[in-house]
């Protein structure tokens, strides 16, 4: 049983806490933050002593500040294409370094909302949590019919926290926005009102059972997928009583391997659960850390946590086709038009550097996979772009790649050689016939046609590749660096670039047949095909 004292090992889980003192402990937690940066760009190093002690003290420093700044931490830990192993690794510990608060405040709260006493409630409850995340705890119990069911309790005081950080971190962000440009600091406060949004949605436990029956609804049909089922009489805004769903961890390699499970069905598991939910519902979960999913002992994936869902606003399909055509026929002119009626770049006086980028990009990318050495080539048109371009990104764009990104990173943790196109086949095989059982449509197949004739043929772009090699010998594209500090920043907008490749066209290459044949509304092709753009945004800010 945990001791009350625990519940007061940090200073935000105090009953008694100012907001002057909030205040207080996050704008130290900013400045420290900002000026261990600073520290950085000035004296650089690469030891790793050094980066092993930050990156704990970035993890420690997250979870004294508490469940806000554990979700953006958590959020965080799946960066591995932007942060090094060394910081990953210590913010994905969040996930099991989050407190739990005491038996008797959860039990208080279970009482006070159901009304009655918890022996009256339960057959048994179990004084010791399962489970502590930054909401809530979850505790095992049964029912008095016998059923073994689990119960989350919100953290005690967990809305007046979030409304407190609200208002702190608002004025925080005001200083931030003096240092950025207009727009972009318009862009970082929609992405901060839709976090806390979410973070507000996500505290009311019953809009959260909502979630959860409407995802077991979209996956009655399939018998690989499941969630808990909720049980409404013993639910309210604080306490979530639903089924009990063991499973093993879904990024536990070692468990997996001892069981013989194999890591690439689980990934199709994973894979095809996210297509769905992105392509088909338009109704996704967007928060799947490991902590979300699990593998039952009968293989099934069973997804725990639905307090975090977004709702996507469909595009309309003749865009979608517009832009897949455009991104296979490797045509740059489209591609850029279909970017700007899609409203993520602006359209400028010169935009010759942006479509020599995206067609650097296409021509790259689909003849083999992306070395990001060879954006030297086109470095000052990134640079350019960078300058020139502030990509927008709706608030939900950001919580798409958030969720795809966490997704790759764990499918990546269970299978090195994980490889979308083939973790996708069973999704691309289901969509491929209609709900009336008739094979694709005569459109259909002309497009699966033109796409495996198309990705076999000879690039048709060579020349001008060539064309910006020789410019770049001839040193009319170079860019030249005055300091170490530029060099590294450009190394980074490489890295960020490569993420857009990965993202961008993996989504447009391997996505865009199935939303051609698909017979429901098509929720976005550019969901997927355009989210490594997005990502532009979301590393920019986070």
């Amino acid at each position: 049983m945990h001791s009350s004292s625990s519940a007061a090992q940090f200073r935000w889980q105090r009953a008694k806490y100012s907001p002057l003192a909030r205040q207080f402990d996050i704008f130290t937690a900013a400045i420290g933050l900002g000026l261990s940066l600073l520290r950085d760009v000035l004296l650089p190093t690469k030891n790793e002593r050094y980066h092993r002690r930050r990156a704990q003290k970035l993890a420690t420093t997250a979870i004294g500040l508490g469940p806000t700044f554990i979700k953006i931490g958590q959020s965080l830990s799946t960066r591995v294409d932007f942060f090094p192993p060394i910081y990953t690794e210590a913010l994905s510990q969040l996930q099991d370094r989050v407190p739990a608060f005491s038996v008797d405040a959860a039990i208080e709260i279970i009482e006070t909302e159901l009304g009655a006493a918890i022996e009256t409630l339960f057959g048994y409850f179990d004084p010791i949590p399962l489970a502590a995340a930054s909401l809530g705890q979850v505790h095992r119990a049964k029912l008095r019919t016998g059923t073994d069911v689990v119960i989350k309790v919100q953290r005690p005081g967990l809305r007046q926290l979030f409304e407190l950080d609200f208002q702190v971190i608002d004025r925080l962000l005001w200083w931030v926005e003096l240092l950025l440009p207009k727009k972009r600091s318009a862009e970082l406060r929609a992405i901060y009102q839709e976090f806390f949004t979410l973070l507000f949605q996500e505290i009311d436990y019953t809009r959260e059972g909502q979630n959860a029956d409407r995802f077991r609804i979209n996956f009655r049909e399939n018998n690989s997928i499941t969630a808990p089922e909720i049980y409404w009489k013993y639910t309210t805004t604080q306490v979530l009583t639903m089924s009990y769903l063991p499973g093993i961890k879904i990024d536990d390699r070692t468990t997996f391997r001892s069981l013989w499970f194999r890591s690439q069905k689980i990934n199709q598991l994973g894979i095809c659960c996210y297509l769905q939910q992105l392509l088909v519902d338009g109704f996704f979960q967007a928060d799947p850390h490991p902590g979300n999913m699990a593998i039952m002992a009968d293989g099934k994936l069973v997804v725990y946590d639905f307090g975090m869902m977004v709702e996507l606003k469909e595009i309309s399909t003749d865009r979608t086709i517009e832009t897949f055509w455009a991104v296979m026929k490797k045509d740059e002119n489209a591609v850029t038009n279909n970017l700007i009626e899609l409203g993520l770049i602006e359209r400028v006086e010169d935009m010759r550097p942006i479509k020599r980028v995206i067609a650097f990009l296409l021509e790259r990318f689909t003849e083999r996979p992306v070395n990001v050495r060879e954006f030297e080539r086109i470095k000052s048109e990134i640079t350019t772009l960078f300058i020139q371009q502030p990509f927008k990104m709706s608030p939900e764009m950001s919580f798409i790649l958030k969720a795809l990104s966490t997704l790759d990173g764990i499918a990546r943790t269970l299978d090195p050689e994980y490889n979308l196109v083939a973790a996708a086949q069973p999704f691309i095989k289901s969509v491929a016939v209609t709900e009336s059982g008739n094979i694709i449509t005569k459109f259909g197949r002309q497009a699966v046609s033109y796409l495996k004739h198309k990705l076999t043929q000879p690039s048709a772009n060579k020349l001008l590749i060539r064309s910006l090699e020789e410019q770049l010998a001839q040193r009319e594209l170079e860019l030249s660096f005055q300091c170490q500090a530029a060099a590294r920043s450009t190394q980074r907008l490489y890295l960020i670039i490569y993420n857009l490749v990965s993202l961008s066209l993996t989504g447009f290459s391997t996505l865009g047949a199935i939303l051609l044949t698909a017979t429901q509304p098509v929720w976005s092709l550019a969901l997927l095909g355009v989210a490594g753009i997005c990502g532009l945004m979301w590393l920019y800010f986070f």
